[in-house]
């Protein structure tokens, strides 16, 4: 390819990745300022304070791709999922059950723990 195709296009780039900068930054600055002062009696910030947070909240959440952090998680929970089916299908019904026992006793907050008294009965009437 011709060097100066090569010049040319980088320059689009910087030019059309500087605007979009601006254009989010200055849409979101009058975004905050138009809403946060009149209803929860806070400051107004400035164009450089604006760029902050939101470099801060793409660091913090991620934002701004097409998707390559959920995916990225939804692929590993298919993995783990598929990772625990092929272990649970080398264990015997009542291994199986025993583990979910041990798992729904000691997994998840305190609050939403069972008492083997509140266990729901699996055996048949």
């Amino acid at each position: 390819m011709n060097r100066s195709f090569w010049l040319l296009g980088g320059l689009k780039f910087i030019l059309f990745g500087t605007l979009f900068v601006a254009v989010a930054g200055y849409l979101t600055m009058y975004l905050w300022n138009w809403l946060v002062p009149a209803l929860f009696h806070g400051p107004t910030i400035t164009f450089w304070q604006t760029l902050g947070l939101l470099l801060l909240s793409r660091i913090l959440f991620g934002g701004w791709g097409r998707g390559g952090r959920g995916q990225a998680w939804a692929q590993r929970r298919r993995l783990w999922k598929q990772k625990m089916e092929s272990r649970m299908a080398g264990l015997t019904p009542e291994e199986q059950e025993k583990f979910r026992q041990k798992m729904r006793a000691s997994c998840g907050p305190a609050w939403m723990r069972r008492s083997p008294a509140e266990e729901p009965s699996t055996s048949p009437l």
